[in-house]
């Protein structure tokens, strides 16, 4: 049966990566504005502050490693108090070699390598919202050597490179999300996954979205009654079971709808409707736009002319 987790991963479809090496020194921070984005980092020696926005600050040591799902405004500092630099990331240029902040001789106090990465899918910003909005997992060196992996990779021009970064970059986001499962998650996908009963319907949703699936279908394989199954489900995955299934699927959907060759009535088929009509009318509600304008408009702005992302916080 299909990994709900490594499902998500898969379909968001993370790809290029920017990666760098930070350091600070002294008494020193900068502000980052929203960026949106996914970013991360490592800890690689010394310790340093992260303030993130909507989240309690935190301290960050040797070994530690955070993901950000979709960057919002965060401050990193020392803990001597100074008057943070702000950053724009999305119109700072991309610096050529390591960010030094405050002193700049002598050693440095905290090493970091950090970086972003995007995700292609079309349907980034539901996934996300599964996701915690924030990872800070301590003391896991697999992630550590992930890091430093994909900052050699993307240093480099070798043969392969985007494909190699792509894998490493899910692999990263696997060991980063399943470090963090458990029931003190926030609502979504990690803490749906924490929980054996909610976990068997979710994992019975993602294996099977052309079924025609019931609130009562559902709780009987989770084990429940129908209403303690939906009360369950909602509050620890944050959404109502047909409600997650109809984004789910339209997920699925919006991912085959660019892909090449797939009628529309198979389309239909694979993510639980009877015909290319109904569908047609439920992608429509849902998205905004007919399935065959959607497909168009999204291979227009993917074409060949499409700027890169080359945007990324000094």
């Amino acid at each position: 049966m299909p990994d709900p987790l490594c499902q998500v991963i898969e379909l968001l479809r993370p790809r290029t990566v920017f990666s760098k090496g930070i350091s600070g020194a002294g008494r020193w921070g900068v502000r980052y504005s929203e960026f949106g984005e996914p970013g991360f980092c490592a800890v690689i020696e010394g310790r340093c502050r992260l303030a993130v926005d909507g989240e309690d600050p935190i301290s960050l040591e040797e070994g530690d490693f955070v993901l950000l799902p979709a960057t919002p405004a965060f401050t990193m500092s020392s803990f001597e108090w100074a008057v943070p630099r702000h950053i724009n990331p999305k119109v700072t240029p991309v610096p050529a070699g390591e960010v030094r902040h405050g002193r700049l001789d002598g050693p440095p106090d905290v090493r970091l390598l950090g970086g972003y990465f995007v995700f292609e899918s079309p349907d980034a910003a539901l996934l996300v919202s599964l996701l915690p909005a924030m990872v800070h997992v301590r003391g896991i060196q697999r992630l550590s050597l992930l890091v430093r992996l994909v900052g050699e990779e993307a240093s480099e021009q070798s043969v392969g490179r985007d494909l190699v970064l792509a894998r490493l970059v899910e692999v990263l986001l696997i060991e980063a999300l399943r470090a963090t499962q458990g029931k003190d998650a926030p609502p979504g996908l990690l803490r749906g996954l924490a929980d054996a009963r909610v976990a068997e319907a979710l994992r019975q949703l993602h294996s099977d979205p052309e079924r025609s699936w019931t609130v009562a279908d559902l709780a009987r394989k989770a084990g429940m009654s129908r209403s303690a199954f939906f009360d369950r489900f909602t509050r620890t995955v944050g959404l109502r079971p047909m409600e997650y299934l109809l984004g789910w699927r339209m997920a699925v959907a919006k991912d085959l709808l660019l892909s090449r060759g797939i009628a529309l009535d198979e389309v239909a088929r694979r993510v639980g409707y009877g015909s290319a009509s109904t569908f047609s009318t439920a992608f429509s509600r849902h998205v905004g736009q007919p399935p065959g304008r959607y497909a168009r408009r999204d291979r227009r702005d993917k074409g060949p002319g499409a700027p890169a992302f080359t945007r990324a916080h000094q």
